[in-house]
């Protein structure tokens, strides 16, 4: 435990099997932010997760941002899922005739 200002910071101390770029890697983030190896590597774990957590929402944007482009009102939704259930009918039936011959 580190104490700083009064306050206690829980640290917990492990080990971890790193190959040598991974490492060369962490040396130049810390030397380019000005801080500790670990704390690079904090940053670098946090700001992985928070990219992972928001990958969710970047997707439904670009489904948003899709649908926007195209312009697409309930009235042409409905009336695209109406063409697509009559073709896939339509192709069906064709299919179902011609094992019948």
């Amino acid at each position: 435990m580190v104490i700083t200002n009064g306050m206690a910071i829980t640290t917990i101390r492990s080990t971890y099997a790193l190959d040598v770029e991974t490492v060369q890697a962490l040396d130049r983030m810390a030397r380019r932010w000005g801080v500790s190896k670990s704390e690079a590597l904090r940053r670098a774990i946090r700001n992985a997760e928070r990219a992972e957590a928001g990958s969710d929402d970047d997707a439904l944007d670009a489904l948003d941002n899709l649908q926007k482009s195209l312009n697409l009102t309930p009235a042409r939704a409905r009336a695209w899922a109406m063409a697509v259930r009559t073709e896939r009918h339509a192709s069906s039936e064709k299919r179902l005739r011609s094992r019948r011959r």
